[in-house]
């Protein structure tokens, strides 16, 4: 397991940070695309909520992914912010952990939004870089 700093929770789980997760597809055309509602919990699981779009498309045949996140925009040299490595542990259609993050959406965004959720997605953090690695 990975070890993750407060710092990186914090930004992580900041009201109003940007996300951005990249993933590909089995054959390696990538996509990215802006999320809201994602969460990073204690024990280092970052938890999203997923409508049908090409991000899901791609987990599906793909697990990995990487977490663009920043504490505000515009982003400087200056910016707080992270690169998270994911994997895709688990997808979830129904059950639990869709329960809880659909639950969450309708509570913070409204019924409507939570009615766009088609999967709930649990990702293993396997490596955390800072934004700018000047060092390769």
């Amino acid at each position: 397991m990975v070890e993750i700093s407060k710092e990186v929770f914090e930004i992580v789980n900041k009201p109003g940070r940007v996300a951005v997760l990249g993933t590909a597809d089995k054959t390696g055309q990538s996509n990215i695309a802006y999320f809201g509602s994602l969460n990073l919990t204690e024990d280092g699981t970052v938890i999203l909520g997923l409508g049908n779009n090409r991000s899901l498309k791609n987990l599906r045949e793909n697990s990995k992914a990487v977490l663009f996140c920043v504490a505000e925009i515009p982003v400087t040299f200056g910016t707080a912010g992270y690169r998270l490595y994911l994997n895709a542990r688990e997808i979830q259609d129904e059950g639990g952990l869709y329960d809880t993050v659909t639950g969450a959406i309708a509570k913070h965004a409204g019924k409507e939004a939570a009615k766009t959720i088609v999967a709930a997605v649990a990702f293993d953090v396997t490596e955390v870089r800072g934004l700018i690695d000047w060092q390769g």
